[in-house]
């Protein structure tokens, strides 16, 4: 089997699901953001924070790269970093290395989603309200939808899942539906 990439919009479950995928299909799993910090010794937080966004997108296009080099397996689920697809030509990359995937939420529920999390590893995000986030996120997806829809493959999950609302399950069945067209493959 061919590698397979999870893109997608921060919060959208990318390291969530790519490990629940990558148990039930008995695959590794590689979070890039964690590949990160392990090869450069600062979360992407922390990188970010120190060097700013332009020297992170530089380094994290790299990390990648390396991994899929030195990685001797095929059966690999990857979860990128939300704007990993929108540097130079990454998405021609994650298509030439295997299929990608794009787990496409709505803005509304995105910001939902990111409300769960501990926004401080998100420093662009800190301090927001779910209405300041909303506002952050629709320009931002806007312009990253272009490189997202671009994946082999475009996962519409509230389309897919038939939600309107998110839930505490929903990274569980977006595994399940991935695991089931991945392993009928």
């Amino acid at each position: 089997m061919t590698p397979v990439y999870l893109v997608g919009y921060m919060g959208a479950g990318k390291s969530t699901v790519g490990r629940l995928l990558a148990d039930k299909l008995g695959w590794y799993f590689v979070d890039l953001d964690e590949a990160f910090a392990h090869m450069h010794q600062l979360t992407p937080a922390d990188y970010i924070r120190k060097y700013g966004i332009d020297a992170f997108r530089r380094k994290e296009k790299y990390v990648l790269e390396d991994i899929a080099d030195m990685s001797p397996y095929d059966n690999v689920i990857y979860a990128t970093g939300g704007g990993y697809p929108t540097y130079e030509d990454n998405m021609d990359c994650l298509r030439e290395l295997g299929v990608s995937y794009y787990l496409r939420w709505s803005p509304r529920n995105i910001a939902k989603r990111l409300m769960l999390t501990d926004l401080s590893d998100r420093p662009v995000l800190q301090g927001r309200t779910e209405e300041e986030l909303l506002a952050f996120i629709r320009p931002q997806l806007e312009a990253r939808e272009p490189f997202y829809a671009r994946a082999n493959h475009v996962f519409d999950v509230e389309e897919v899942l038939g939600i309107e609302d998110i839930s505490e399950t929903d990274d569980e069945r977006i595994a399940e539906v991935l695991y089931n067209l991945i392993a009928a493959k």
